[in-house]
């Protein structure tokens, strides 16, 4: 799938490398061509096929285990739903997940998110805020958490991309009580702050148009509704949890693989230099009994409303999604999975 769209030619530079760098910081895990034409630029975007592009040296291995004989280019739309569990290569897609249990629940009661990820995923999206509710200007059209299709054709488009799935969620929901687990040397101790809604210019298509930001801002007022808490520690990561889980409260569980091990984090300079959070598979299966173990001991697996298994390929080792997956599910208690 393609799209294309028409800018103003000072939008962007006329030195190819650096137009280039423009285009690939703006859309992120979406390719932009640019060529001009009289007076604009005309951008096509498009998922790469190239395999240079995702990073990962082992990913056809991971791609065999994950079937359909699915192409470096179909990798940013794959995902499998059953029942409350979705698995997906993109971890964007945590949000349409999400979307759908909004649409069935629209009188939905207070939410917790546990958010398991070596990433806060708080950028700002590529959609647009109009008085009447938001706007994807790559496809033209409307976007709504109660309308799961707009959410999946913005996923699609590129206007909900990589690292910025939670922002619209709490905007959405800016009550929501968040929980970030991360492993160190990224988060060390426990960290708490209030969630503060922001709105921030456009740098391409449109700067005229406004786009959802988050911030947050430390404070040491704990856990609660509105706020976000960034730990490593799996027992302050469920601090109250167990006891506010209810018919008061859903808790949506999203994990993002690279919590584990983010050997890559989508830099080829780290196939040869490894990022710091680079754990072995024997570590990495550890890390998920604990983490599971900790769920359990916490009575919350019972409770989760939704959960969303992300491999994010170019960060996760692929060459560790079959292992990992099979030891999380049956962690879960979602070891059906494992039988087909």
């Amino acid at each position: 799938m393609s799209s294309q769209i028409t800018i103003p030619i000072s939008r962007l530079s006329l030195d190819p490398q650096q137009r280039h760098a423009q285009l690939r910081d703006y859309f992120c895990d979406k390719d932009a061509v640019a060529t001009q034409v009289d007076d604009q630029w005309a951008l096509v975007l498009g998922w790469s096929d190239d395999p240079r592009r995702y990073v990962d040296p082992q990913l056809d291995e991971g791609l065999a285990w994950w079937g359909s004989h699915l192409r470096y280019q179909d990798m940013a739309l794959a995902r499998k739903r059953r029942g409350r569990l979705l698995l997906s290569l993109n971890d964007t897609w945590t949000l349409e997940s999400w979307s759908e249990w909004l649409a069935r629940n629209p009188q939905h009661p207070h939410i917790t998110v546990l958010h398991v990820d070596d990433h806060k995923d708080l950028g700002a999206p590529r959609i647009f805020q109009h008085t009447n509710g938001w706007f994807d200007p790559i496809e033209g059209q409307t976007v709504s958490l109660h309308h799961p299709c707009t959410v999946t054709s913005a996923i699609k488009s590129g206007a909900l991309g990589m690292g910025s799935f939670l922002t619209p969620f709490l905007h959405y929901a800016p009550n929501t009580d968040v929980r970030h687990l991360c492993q160190g040397p990224k988060c060390i101790g426990t960290v708490d702050s209030a969630i503060k809604l922001e709105s921030l210019p456009d740098t391409l298509l449109n700067p005229d148009e406004r786009r959802p930001g988050i911030s947050l801002v430390p404070d040491d007022n704990g856990v609660g509704r509105g706020r976000y808490r960034f730990t490593n520690d799996l027992d302050a990561w469920l601090e109250g949890v167990d006891s506010i889980a209810g018919e008061d409260t859903a808790i949506l569980l999203h994990i993002d693989m690279d919590y584990f091990c983010n050997r890559y984090d989508g830099d080829s300079d780290s196939v040869e230099h490894p990022g710091p959070l680079n754990c072995s598979l024997p570590e990495v299966l550890n890390r998920v009994d604990e983490l599971t173990q900790a769920l359990h001991g916490h009575h919350v697996l019972e409770r989760l409303a939704d959960i969303v298994i992300a491999f994010s390929p170019g960060f996760f080792p692929a060459e560790f999604w079959a292992k990992s997956c099979a030891r999380l599910l049956a962690g879960l208690g979602e070891s059906q999975w494992l039988d087909h």
